[in-house]
């Protein structure tokens, strides 16, 4: 719960900037050339980073920081909540087998592109881990944590919300 309420404090603070926000439609793609995307031998602009998901069908929005005047792309992601599900596996070889069969599909998840990281939490809670999935939709989100063996075993259950974060930004 602790980690929820950081990250909804961090949204809040970065809301409350002294920053403009400017909703991103197909027709409104013009802004500065800054090169944000440095890999692969041609790196991207913001415009073309802005075409490529409105095109894709990503929600997406700018933040301009009247202070640098840079601009900043959100792009909208999804939490999927990973929570204790209703059938605890007793066996421990079948318990390997899910967590082995698990961990596979969250690296799948990653390969594809469509996760961009997961991992468990450091305590013992009612919700046990994160994915922050990278994809158009909820419904695409939530066909994506479905999939994974362990909450089709009832071992896992999901909790999906939509997430914005500044498009381009590593953990650090």
């Amino acid at each position: 719960m602790k980690h929820i309420a950081w990250m909804i404090g961090a949204m809040l603070i970065l809301a409350s900037c002294n920053e403009k926000y400017r909703k991103i439609d197909k027709d409104d793609v013009t802004v500065s050339s800054e090169r944000l995307d440095t890999i692969g031998p041609e790196p991207k602009t913001q415009t073309e980073i802005r075409e490529e998901l409105l095109t894709k069908g990503y929600q997406i929005f700018d933040i301009i920081d009247e202070k640098t005047n840079d601009t900043i792309i959100m792009q909208q992601y999804f939490i999927a909540f990973l929570k204790n599900g209703p059938n605890k596996i007793q066996n421990e070889e079948e318990s390997k087998r899910l967590l082995r069969e698990h961990l596979e599909h969250l690296k799948n998840m990653y390969d594809m592109g469509y996760a961009d990281i997961s991992g468990p939490f450091g305590d013992v809670g009612e919700i046990t881990g994160i994915t922050i999935y990278n994809v158009p939709t909820l419904k695409m989100a939530d066909s994506l944590a479905n999939a994974d063996p362990m909450v089709k075993a009832g071992s896992l259950e999901i909790e999906i919300h939509p997430w914005w974060a500044p498009k381009g930004y590593s953990l650090r």
